[in-house]
């Protein structure tokens, strides 16, 4: 049994992965992998007017961003390719055209327009909604008049009468649809392109995908694809699991109105991937009560679409940046500085060069404990890329602390051996002479050497800073 699963993701290429498909994708790669199955990247471009070569490989980055490796798909080959639906037309016409042979489809000719008026007037009256079967029987003539007209077609799926559609789906139970409530849907386009119906349906049979494991919304597709396989004579039947859709905290679905929700926007937004893909994880699925954080291989290990729940989870930023904190304090600095390494460059700071990397290294333990994002890391780094004039918040501690500014260079000059504890123990004894609180002692001096008052700790910046550098921003720091 296991070694015959093979799930599959399938996203369209119209820009960076929606975290919903990132959710899918990973539940889908979770199970391969827990089974000792295949995974199948396929993707699906048969709408020309959203894809593009640049949508196609964000598409193919999100899921390396997220450690999702594919067994079979773009780039990996197999022997179900190609794995773009835009190169596999042939297999969707000869499906159609083995459907409209059978007499299980038939061409459409009813305009655009046509079948809004009729949708807008059936709104009106007791006619079941959806298309209305008016092209389903007509006759030789009619069609060729048609034809004569010019006029273009669609084709249509014929919708058996009189049957009860039923599957069982893993999370959700046994569901059964009466063929009444199917009107008759299209499976090609008037320009020749195969619907999703048509595509993903024959795509899932000729890969050999056992389980389909997908969102709710598509729960409807479902039965007009188990048509589509009986009437193509297709036996075997995949194991179905759909899963609950994302929503905003407050219940409502997950919109771009919302905030951020391609997966790009999470990548650019200063997130681990190894956080997103726990955090993911947990939308919809829970091992126990008390476990919020697992590695790759205990998610592989422990998840079973039998504990995905049914209700709607809640995608939460807060809870997803509480997950990124935990990843960020675990990092090691060195990993921690690779990981900042393009986040600093990205906000201007020459934090690539040998110094830069040297620079990252020694302050990521101290920022370690102060981020939630990666992104919240430039502005406090900043001052050791370079000075900047203070902040209006500096800039008003600043204010009349000249000769104080002057006693901390001169105090910090004396030292012997510049270290973090040494520079501790000169600034609070200059402090304790003053009769100082640590906040009035130190908040010029952060002030004047960062531009900021927030910043890594003091002390310890300082020492990554050098003695030169700090003690010539203090005797400079614009104090009037």
């Amino acid at each position: 049994m296991a070694a015959s699963v093979r799930t599959r993701i399938a996203p369209a290429p119209s820009g960076s992965i929606h975290v919903g498909n990132a959710r899918t994708a990973l539940y889908n790669w979770l199970f391969a992998r827990g089974q000792g199955g295949v995974f199948v990247l396929r993707v699906e471009d048969t709408d020309q007017s959203r894809v593009s070569e640049e949508s196609y490989q964000a598409v193919l980055e999100d899921m390396r961003w997220l450690g999702l490796a594919w067994d079979e798909g773009p780039e990996a080959g197999g022997e179900f390719g190609p794995y773009r639906q835009s190169l596999r037309s042939d297999r969707y016409d000869a499906a159609a055209l083995s459907l409209v042979d059978a007499g299980h489809a038939y061409r459409c000719y009813c305009t655009p327009a046509e079948l809004a008026e009729r949708r807008k007037a059936a709104r009106g009256s007791q006619a079941a909604p959806g298309y209305d079967g008016r092209c389903r029987d007509l006759t030789e003539r009619q069609r060729r008049d048609f034809d004569a007209e010019g006029r273009s077609w669609s084709l249509r799926f014929r919708v058996p009468e009189g049957r009860t559609i039923t599957f069982d789906d893993v999370i959700r139970g046994t569901i059964a649809t009466p063929s009444s409530q199917i009107p008759d849907f299209v499976i090609k386009r008037s320009d020749g392109s195969p619907t999703y119906m048509l595509a993903a349906g024959i795509d899932d049979a000729l890969m050999a995908i056992t389980h389909i494991i997908r969102g709710e919304d598509l729960i409807a597709a479902t039965p007009r694809q188990l048509l589509l396989r009986e009437a193509m004579a297709i036996e075997d039947v995949p194991v179905f699991a759909h899963l609950p859709l994302l929503v905003q905290p407050d219940g409502k679905p997950l919109s771009k109105r919302w905030g951020d929700v391609s997966l790009g926007a999470y990548r650019k937004g200063g997130f681990l991937p190894e956080a997103m893909v726990n955090y993911l994880a947990l939308l919809g699925w829970s091992y126990d009560d008390r476990t919020n954080i697992f590695t790759v291989d205990e998610l592989i290990d422990r998840f079973s679409l039998e504990r995905v729940a049914r209700n709607p989870a809640a995608f939460d930023v807060a809870k997803l940046e509480w997950v990124n904190g935990h990843y960020i304090r675990s990092r090691s600095p060195a990993a921690l500085a690779a990981d900042l390494e393009p986040v600093c460059v990205e906000a201007g700071l020459p934090a690539g060069t040998v110094e830069g990397r040297r620079i990252l290294t020694a302050v990521a333990p101290l920022l370690a404990e102060r981020m939630k994002r990666l992104t919240e890391a430039p502005p406090m780094l900043r001052f050791l890329f370079g000075r900047a004039a203070p902040d209006d918040k500096a800039a008003a501690v600043l204010t009349g602390q000249g000769a104080y500014l002057t006693a901390v260079a001169e105090r910090l000059d004396a030292i012997e051996k510049w270290t973090a504890p040494a520079i501790e123990e000169s600034l609070r004894g200059l402090a304790a002479e003053r009769g100082l609180k640590p906040k009035h002692a130190f908040q010029p001096i952060r002030a004047a050497v960062t531009g900021t008052l927030v910043s890594p700790p003091l002390f310890e910046s300082l020492e990554i800073l050098g003695r030169t550098e700090t003690i010539e921003r203090l005797r400079e720091a614009p104090t009037a």
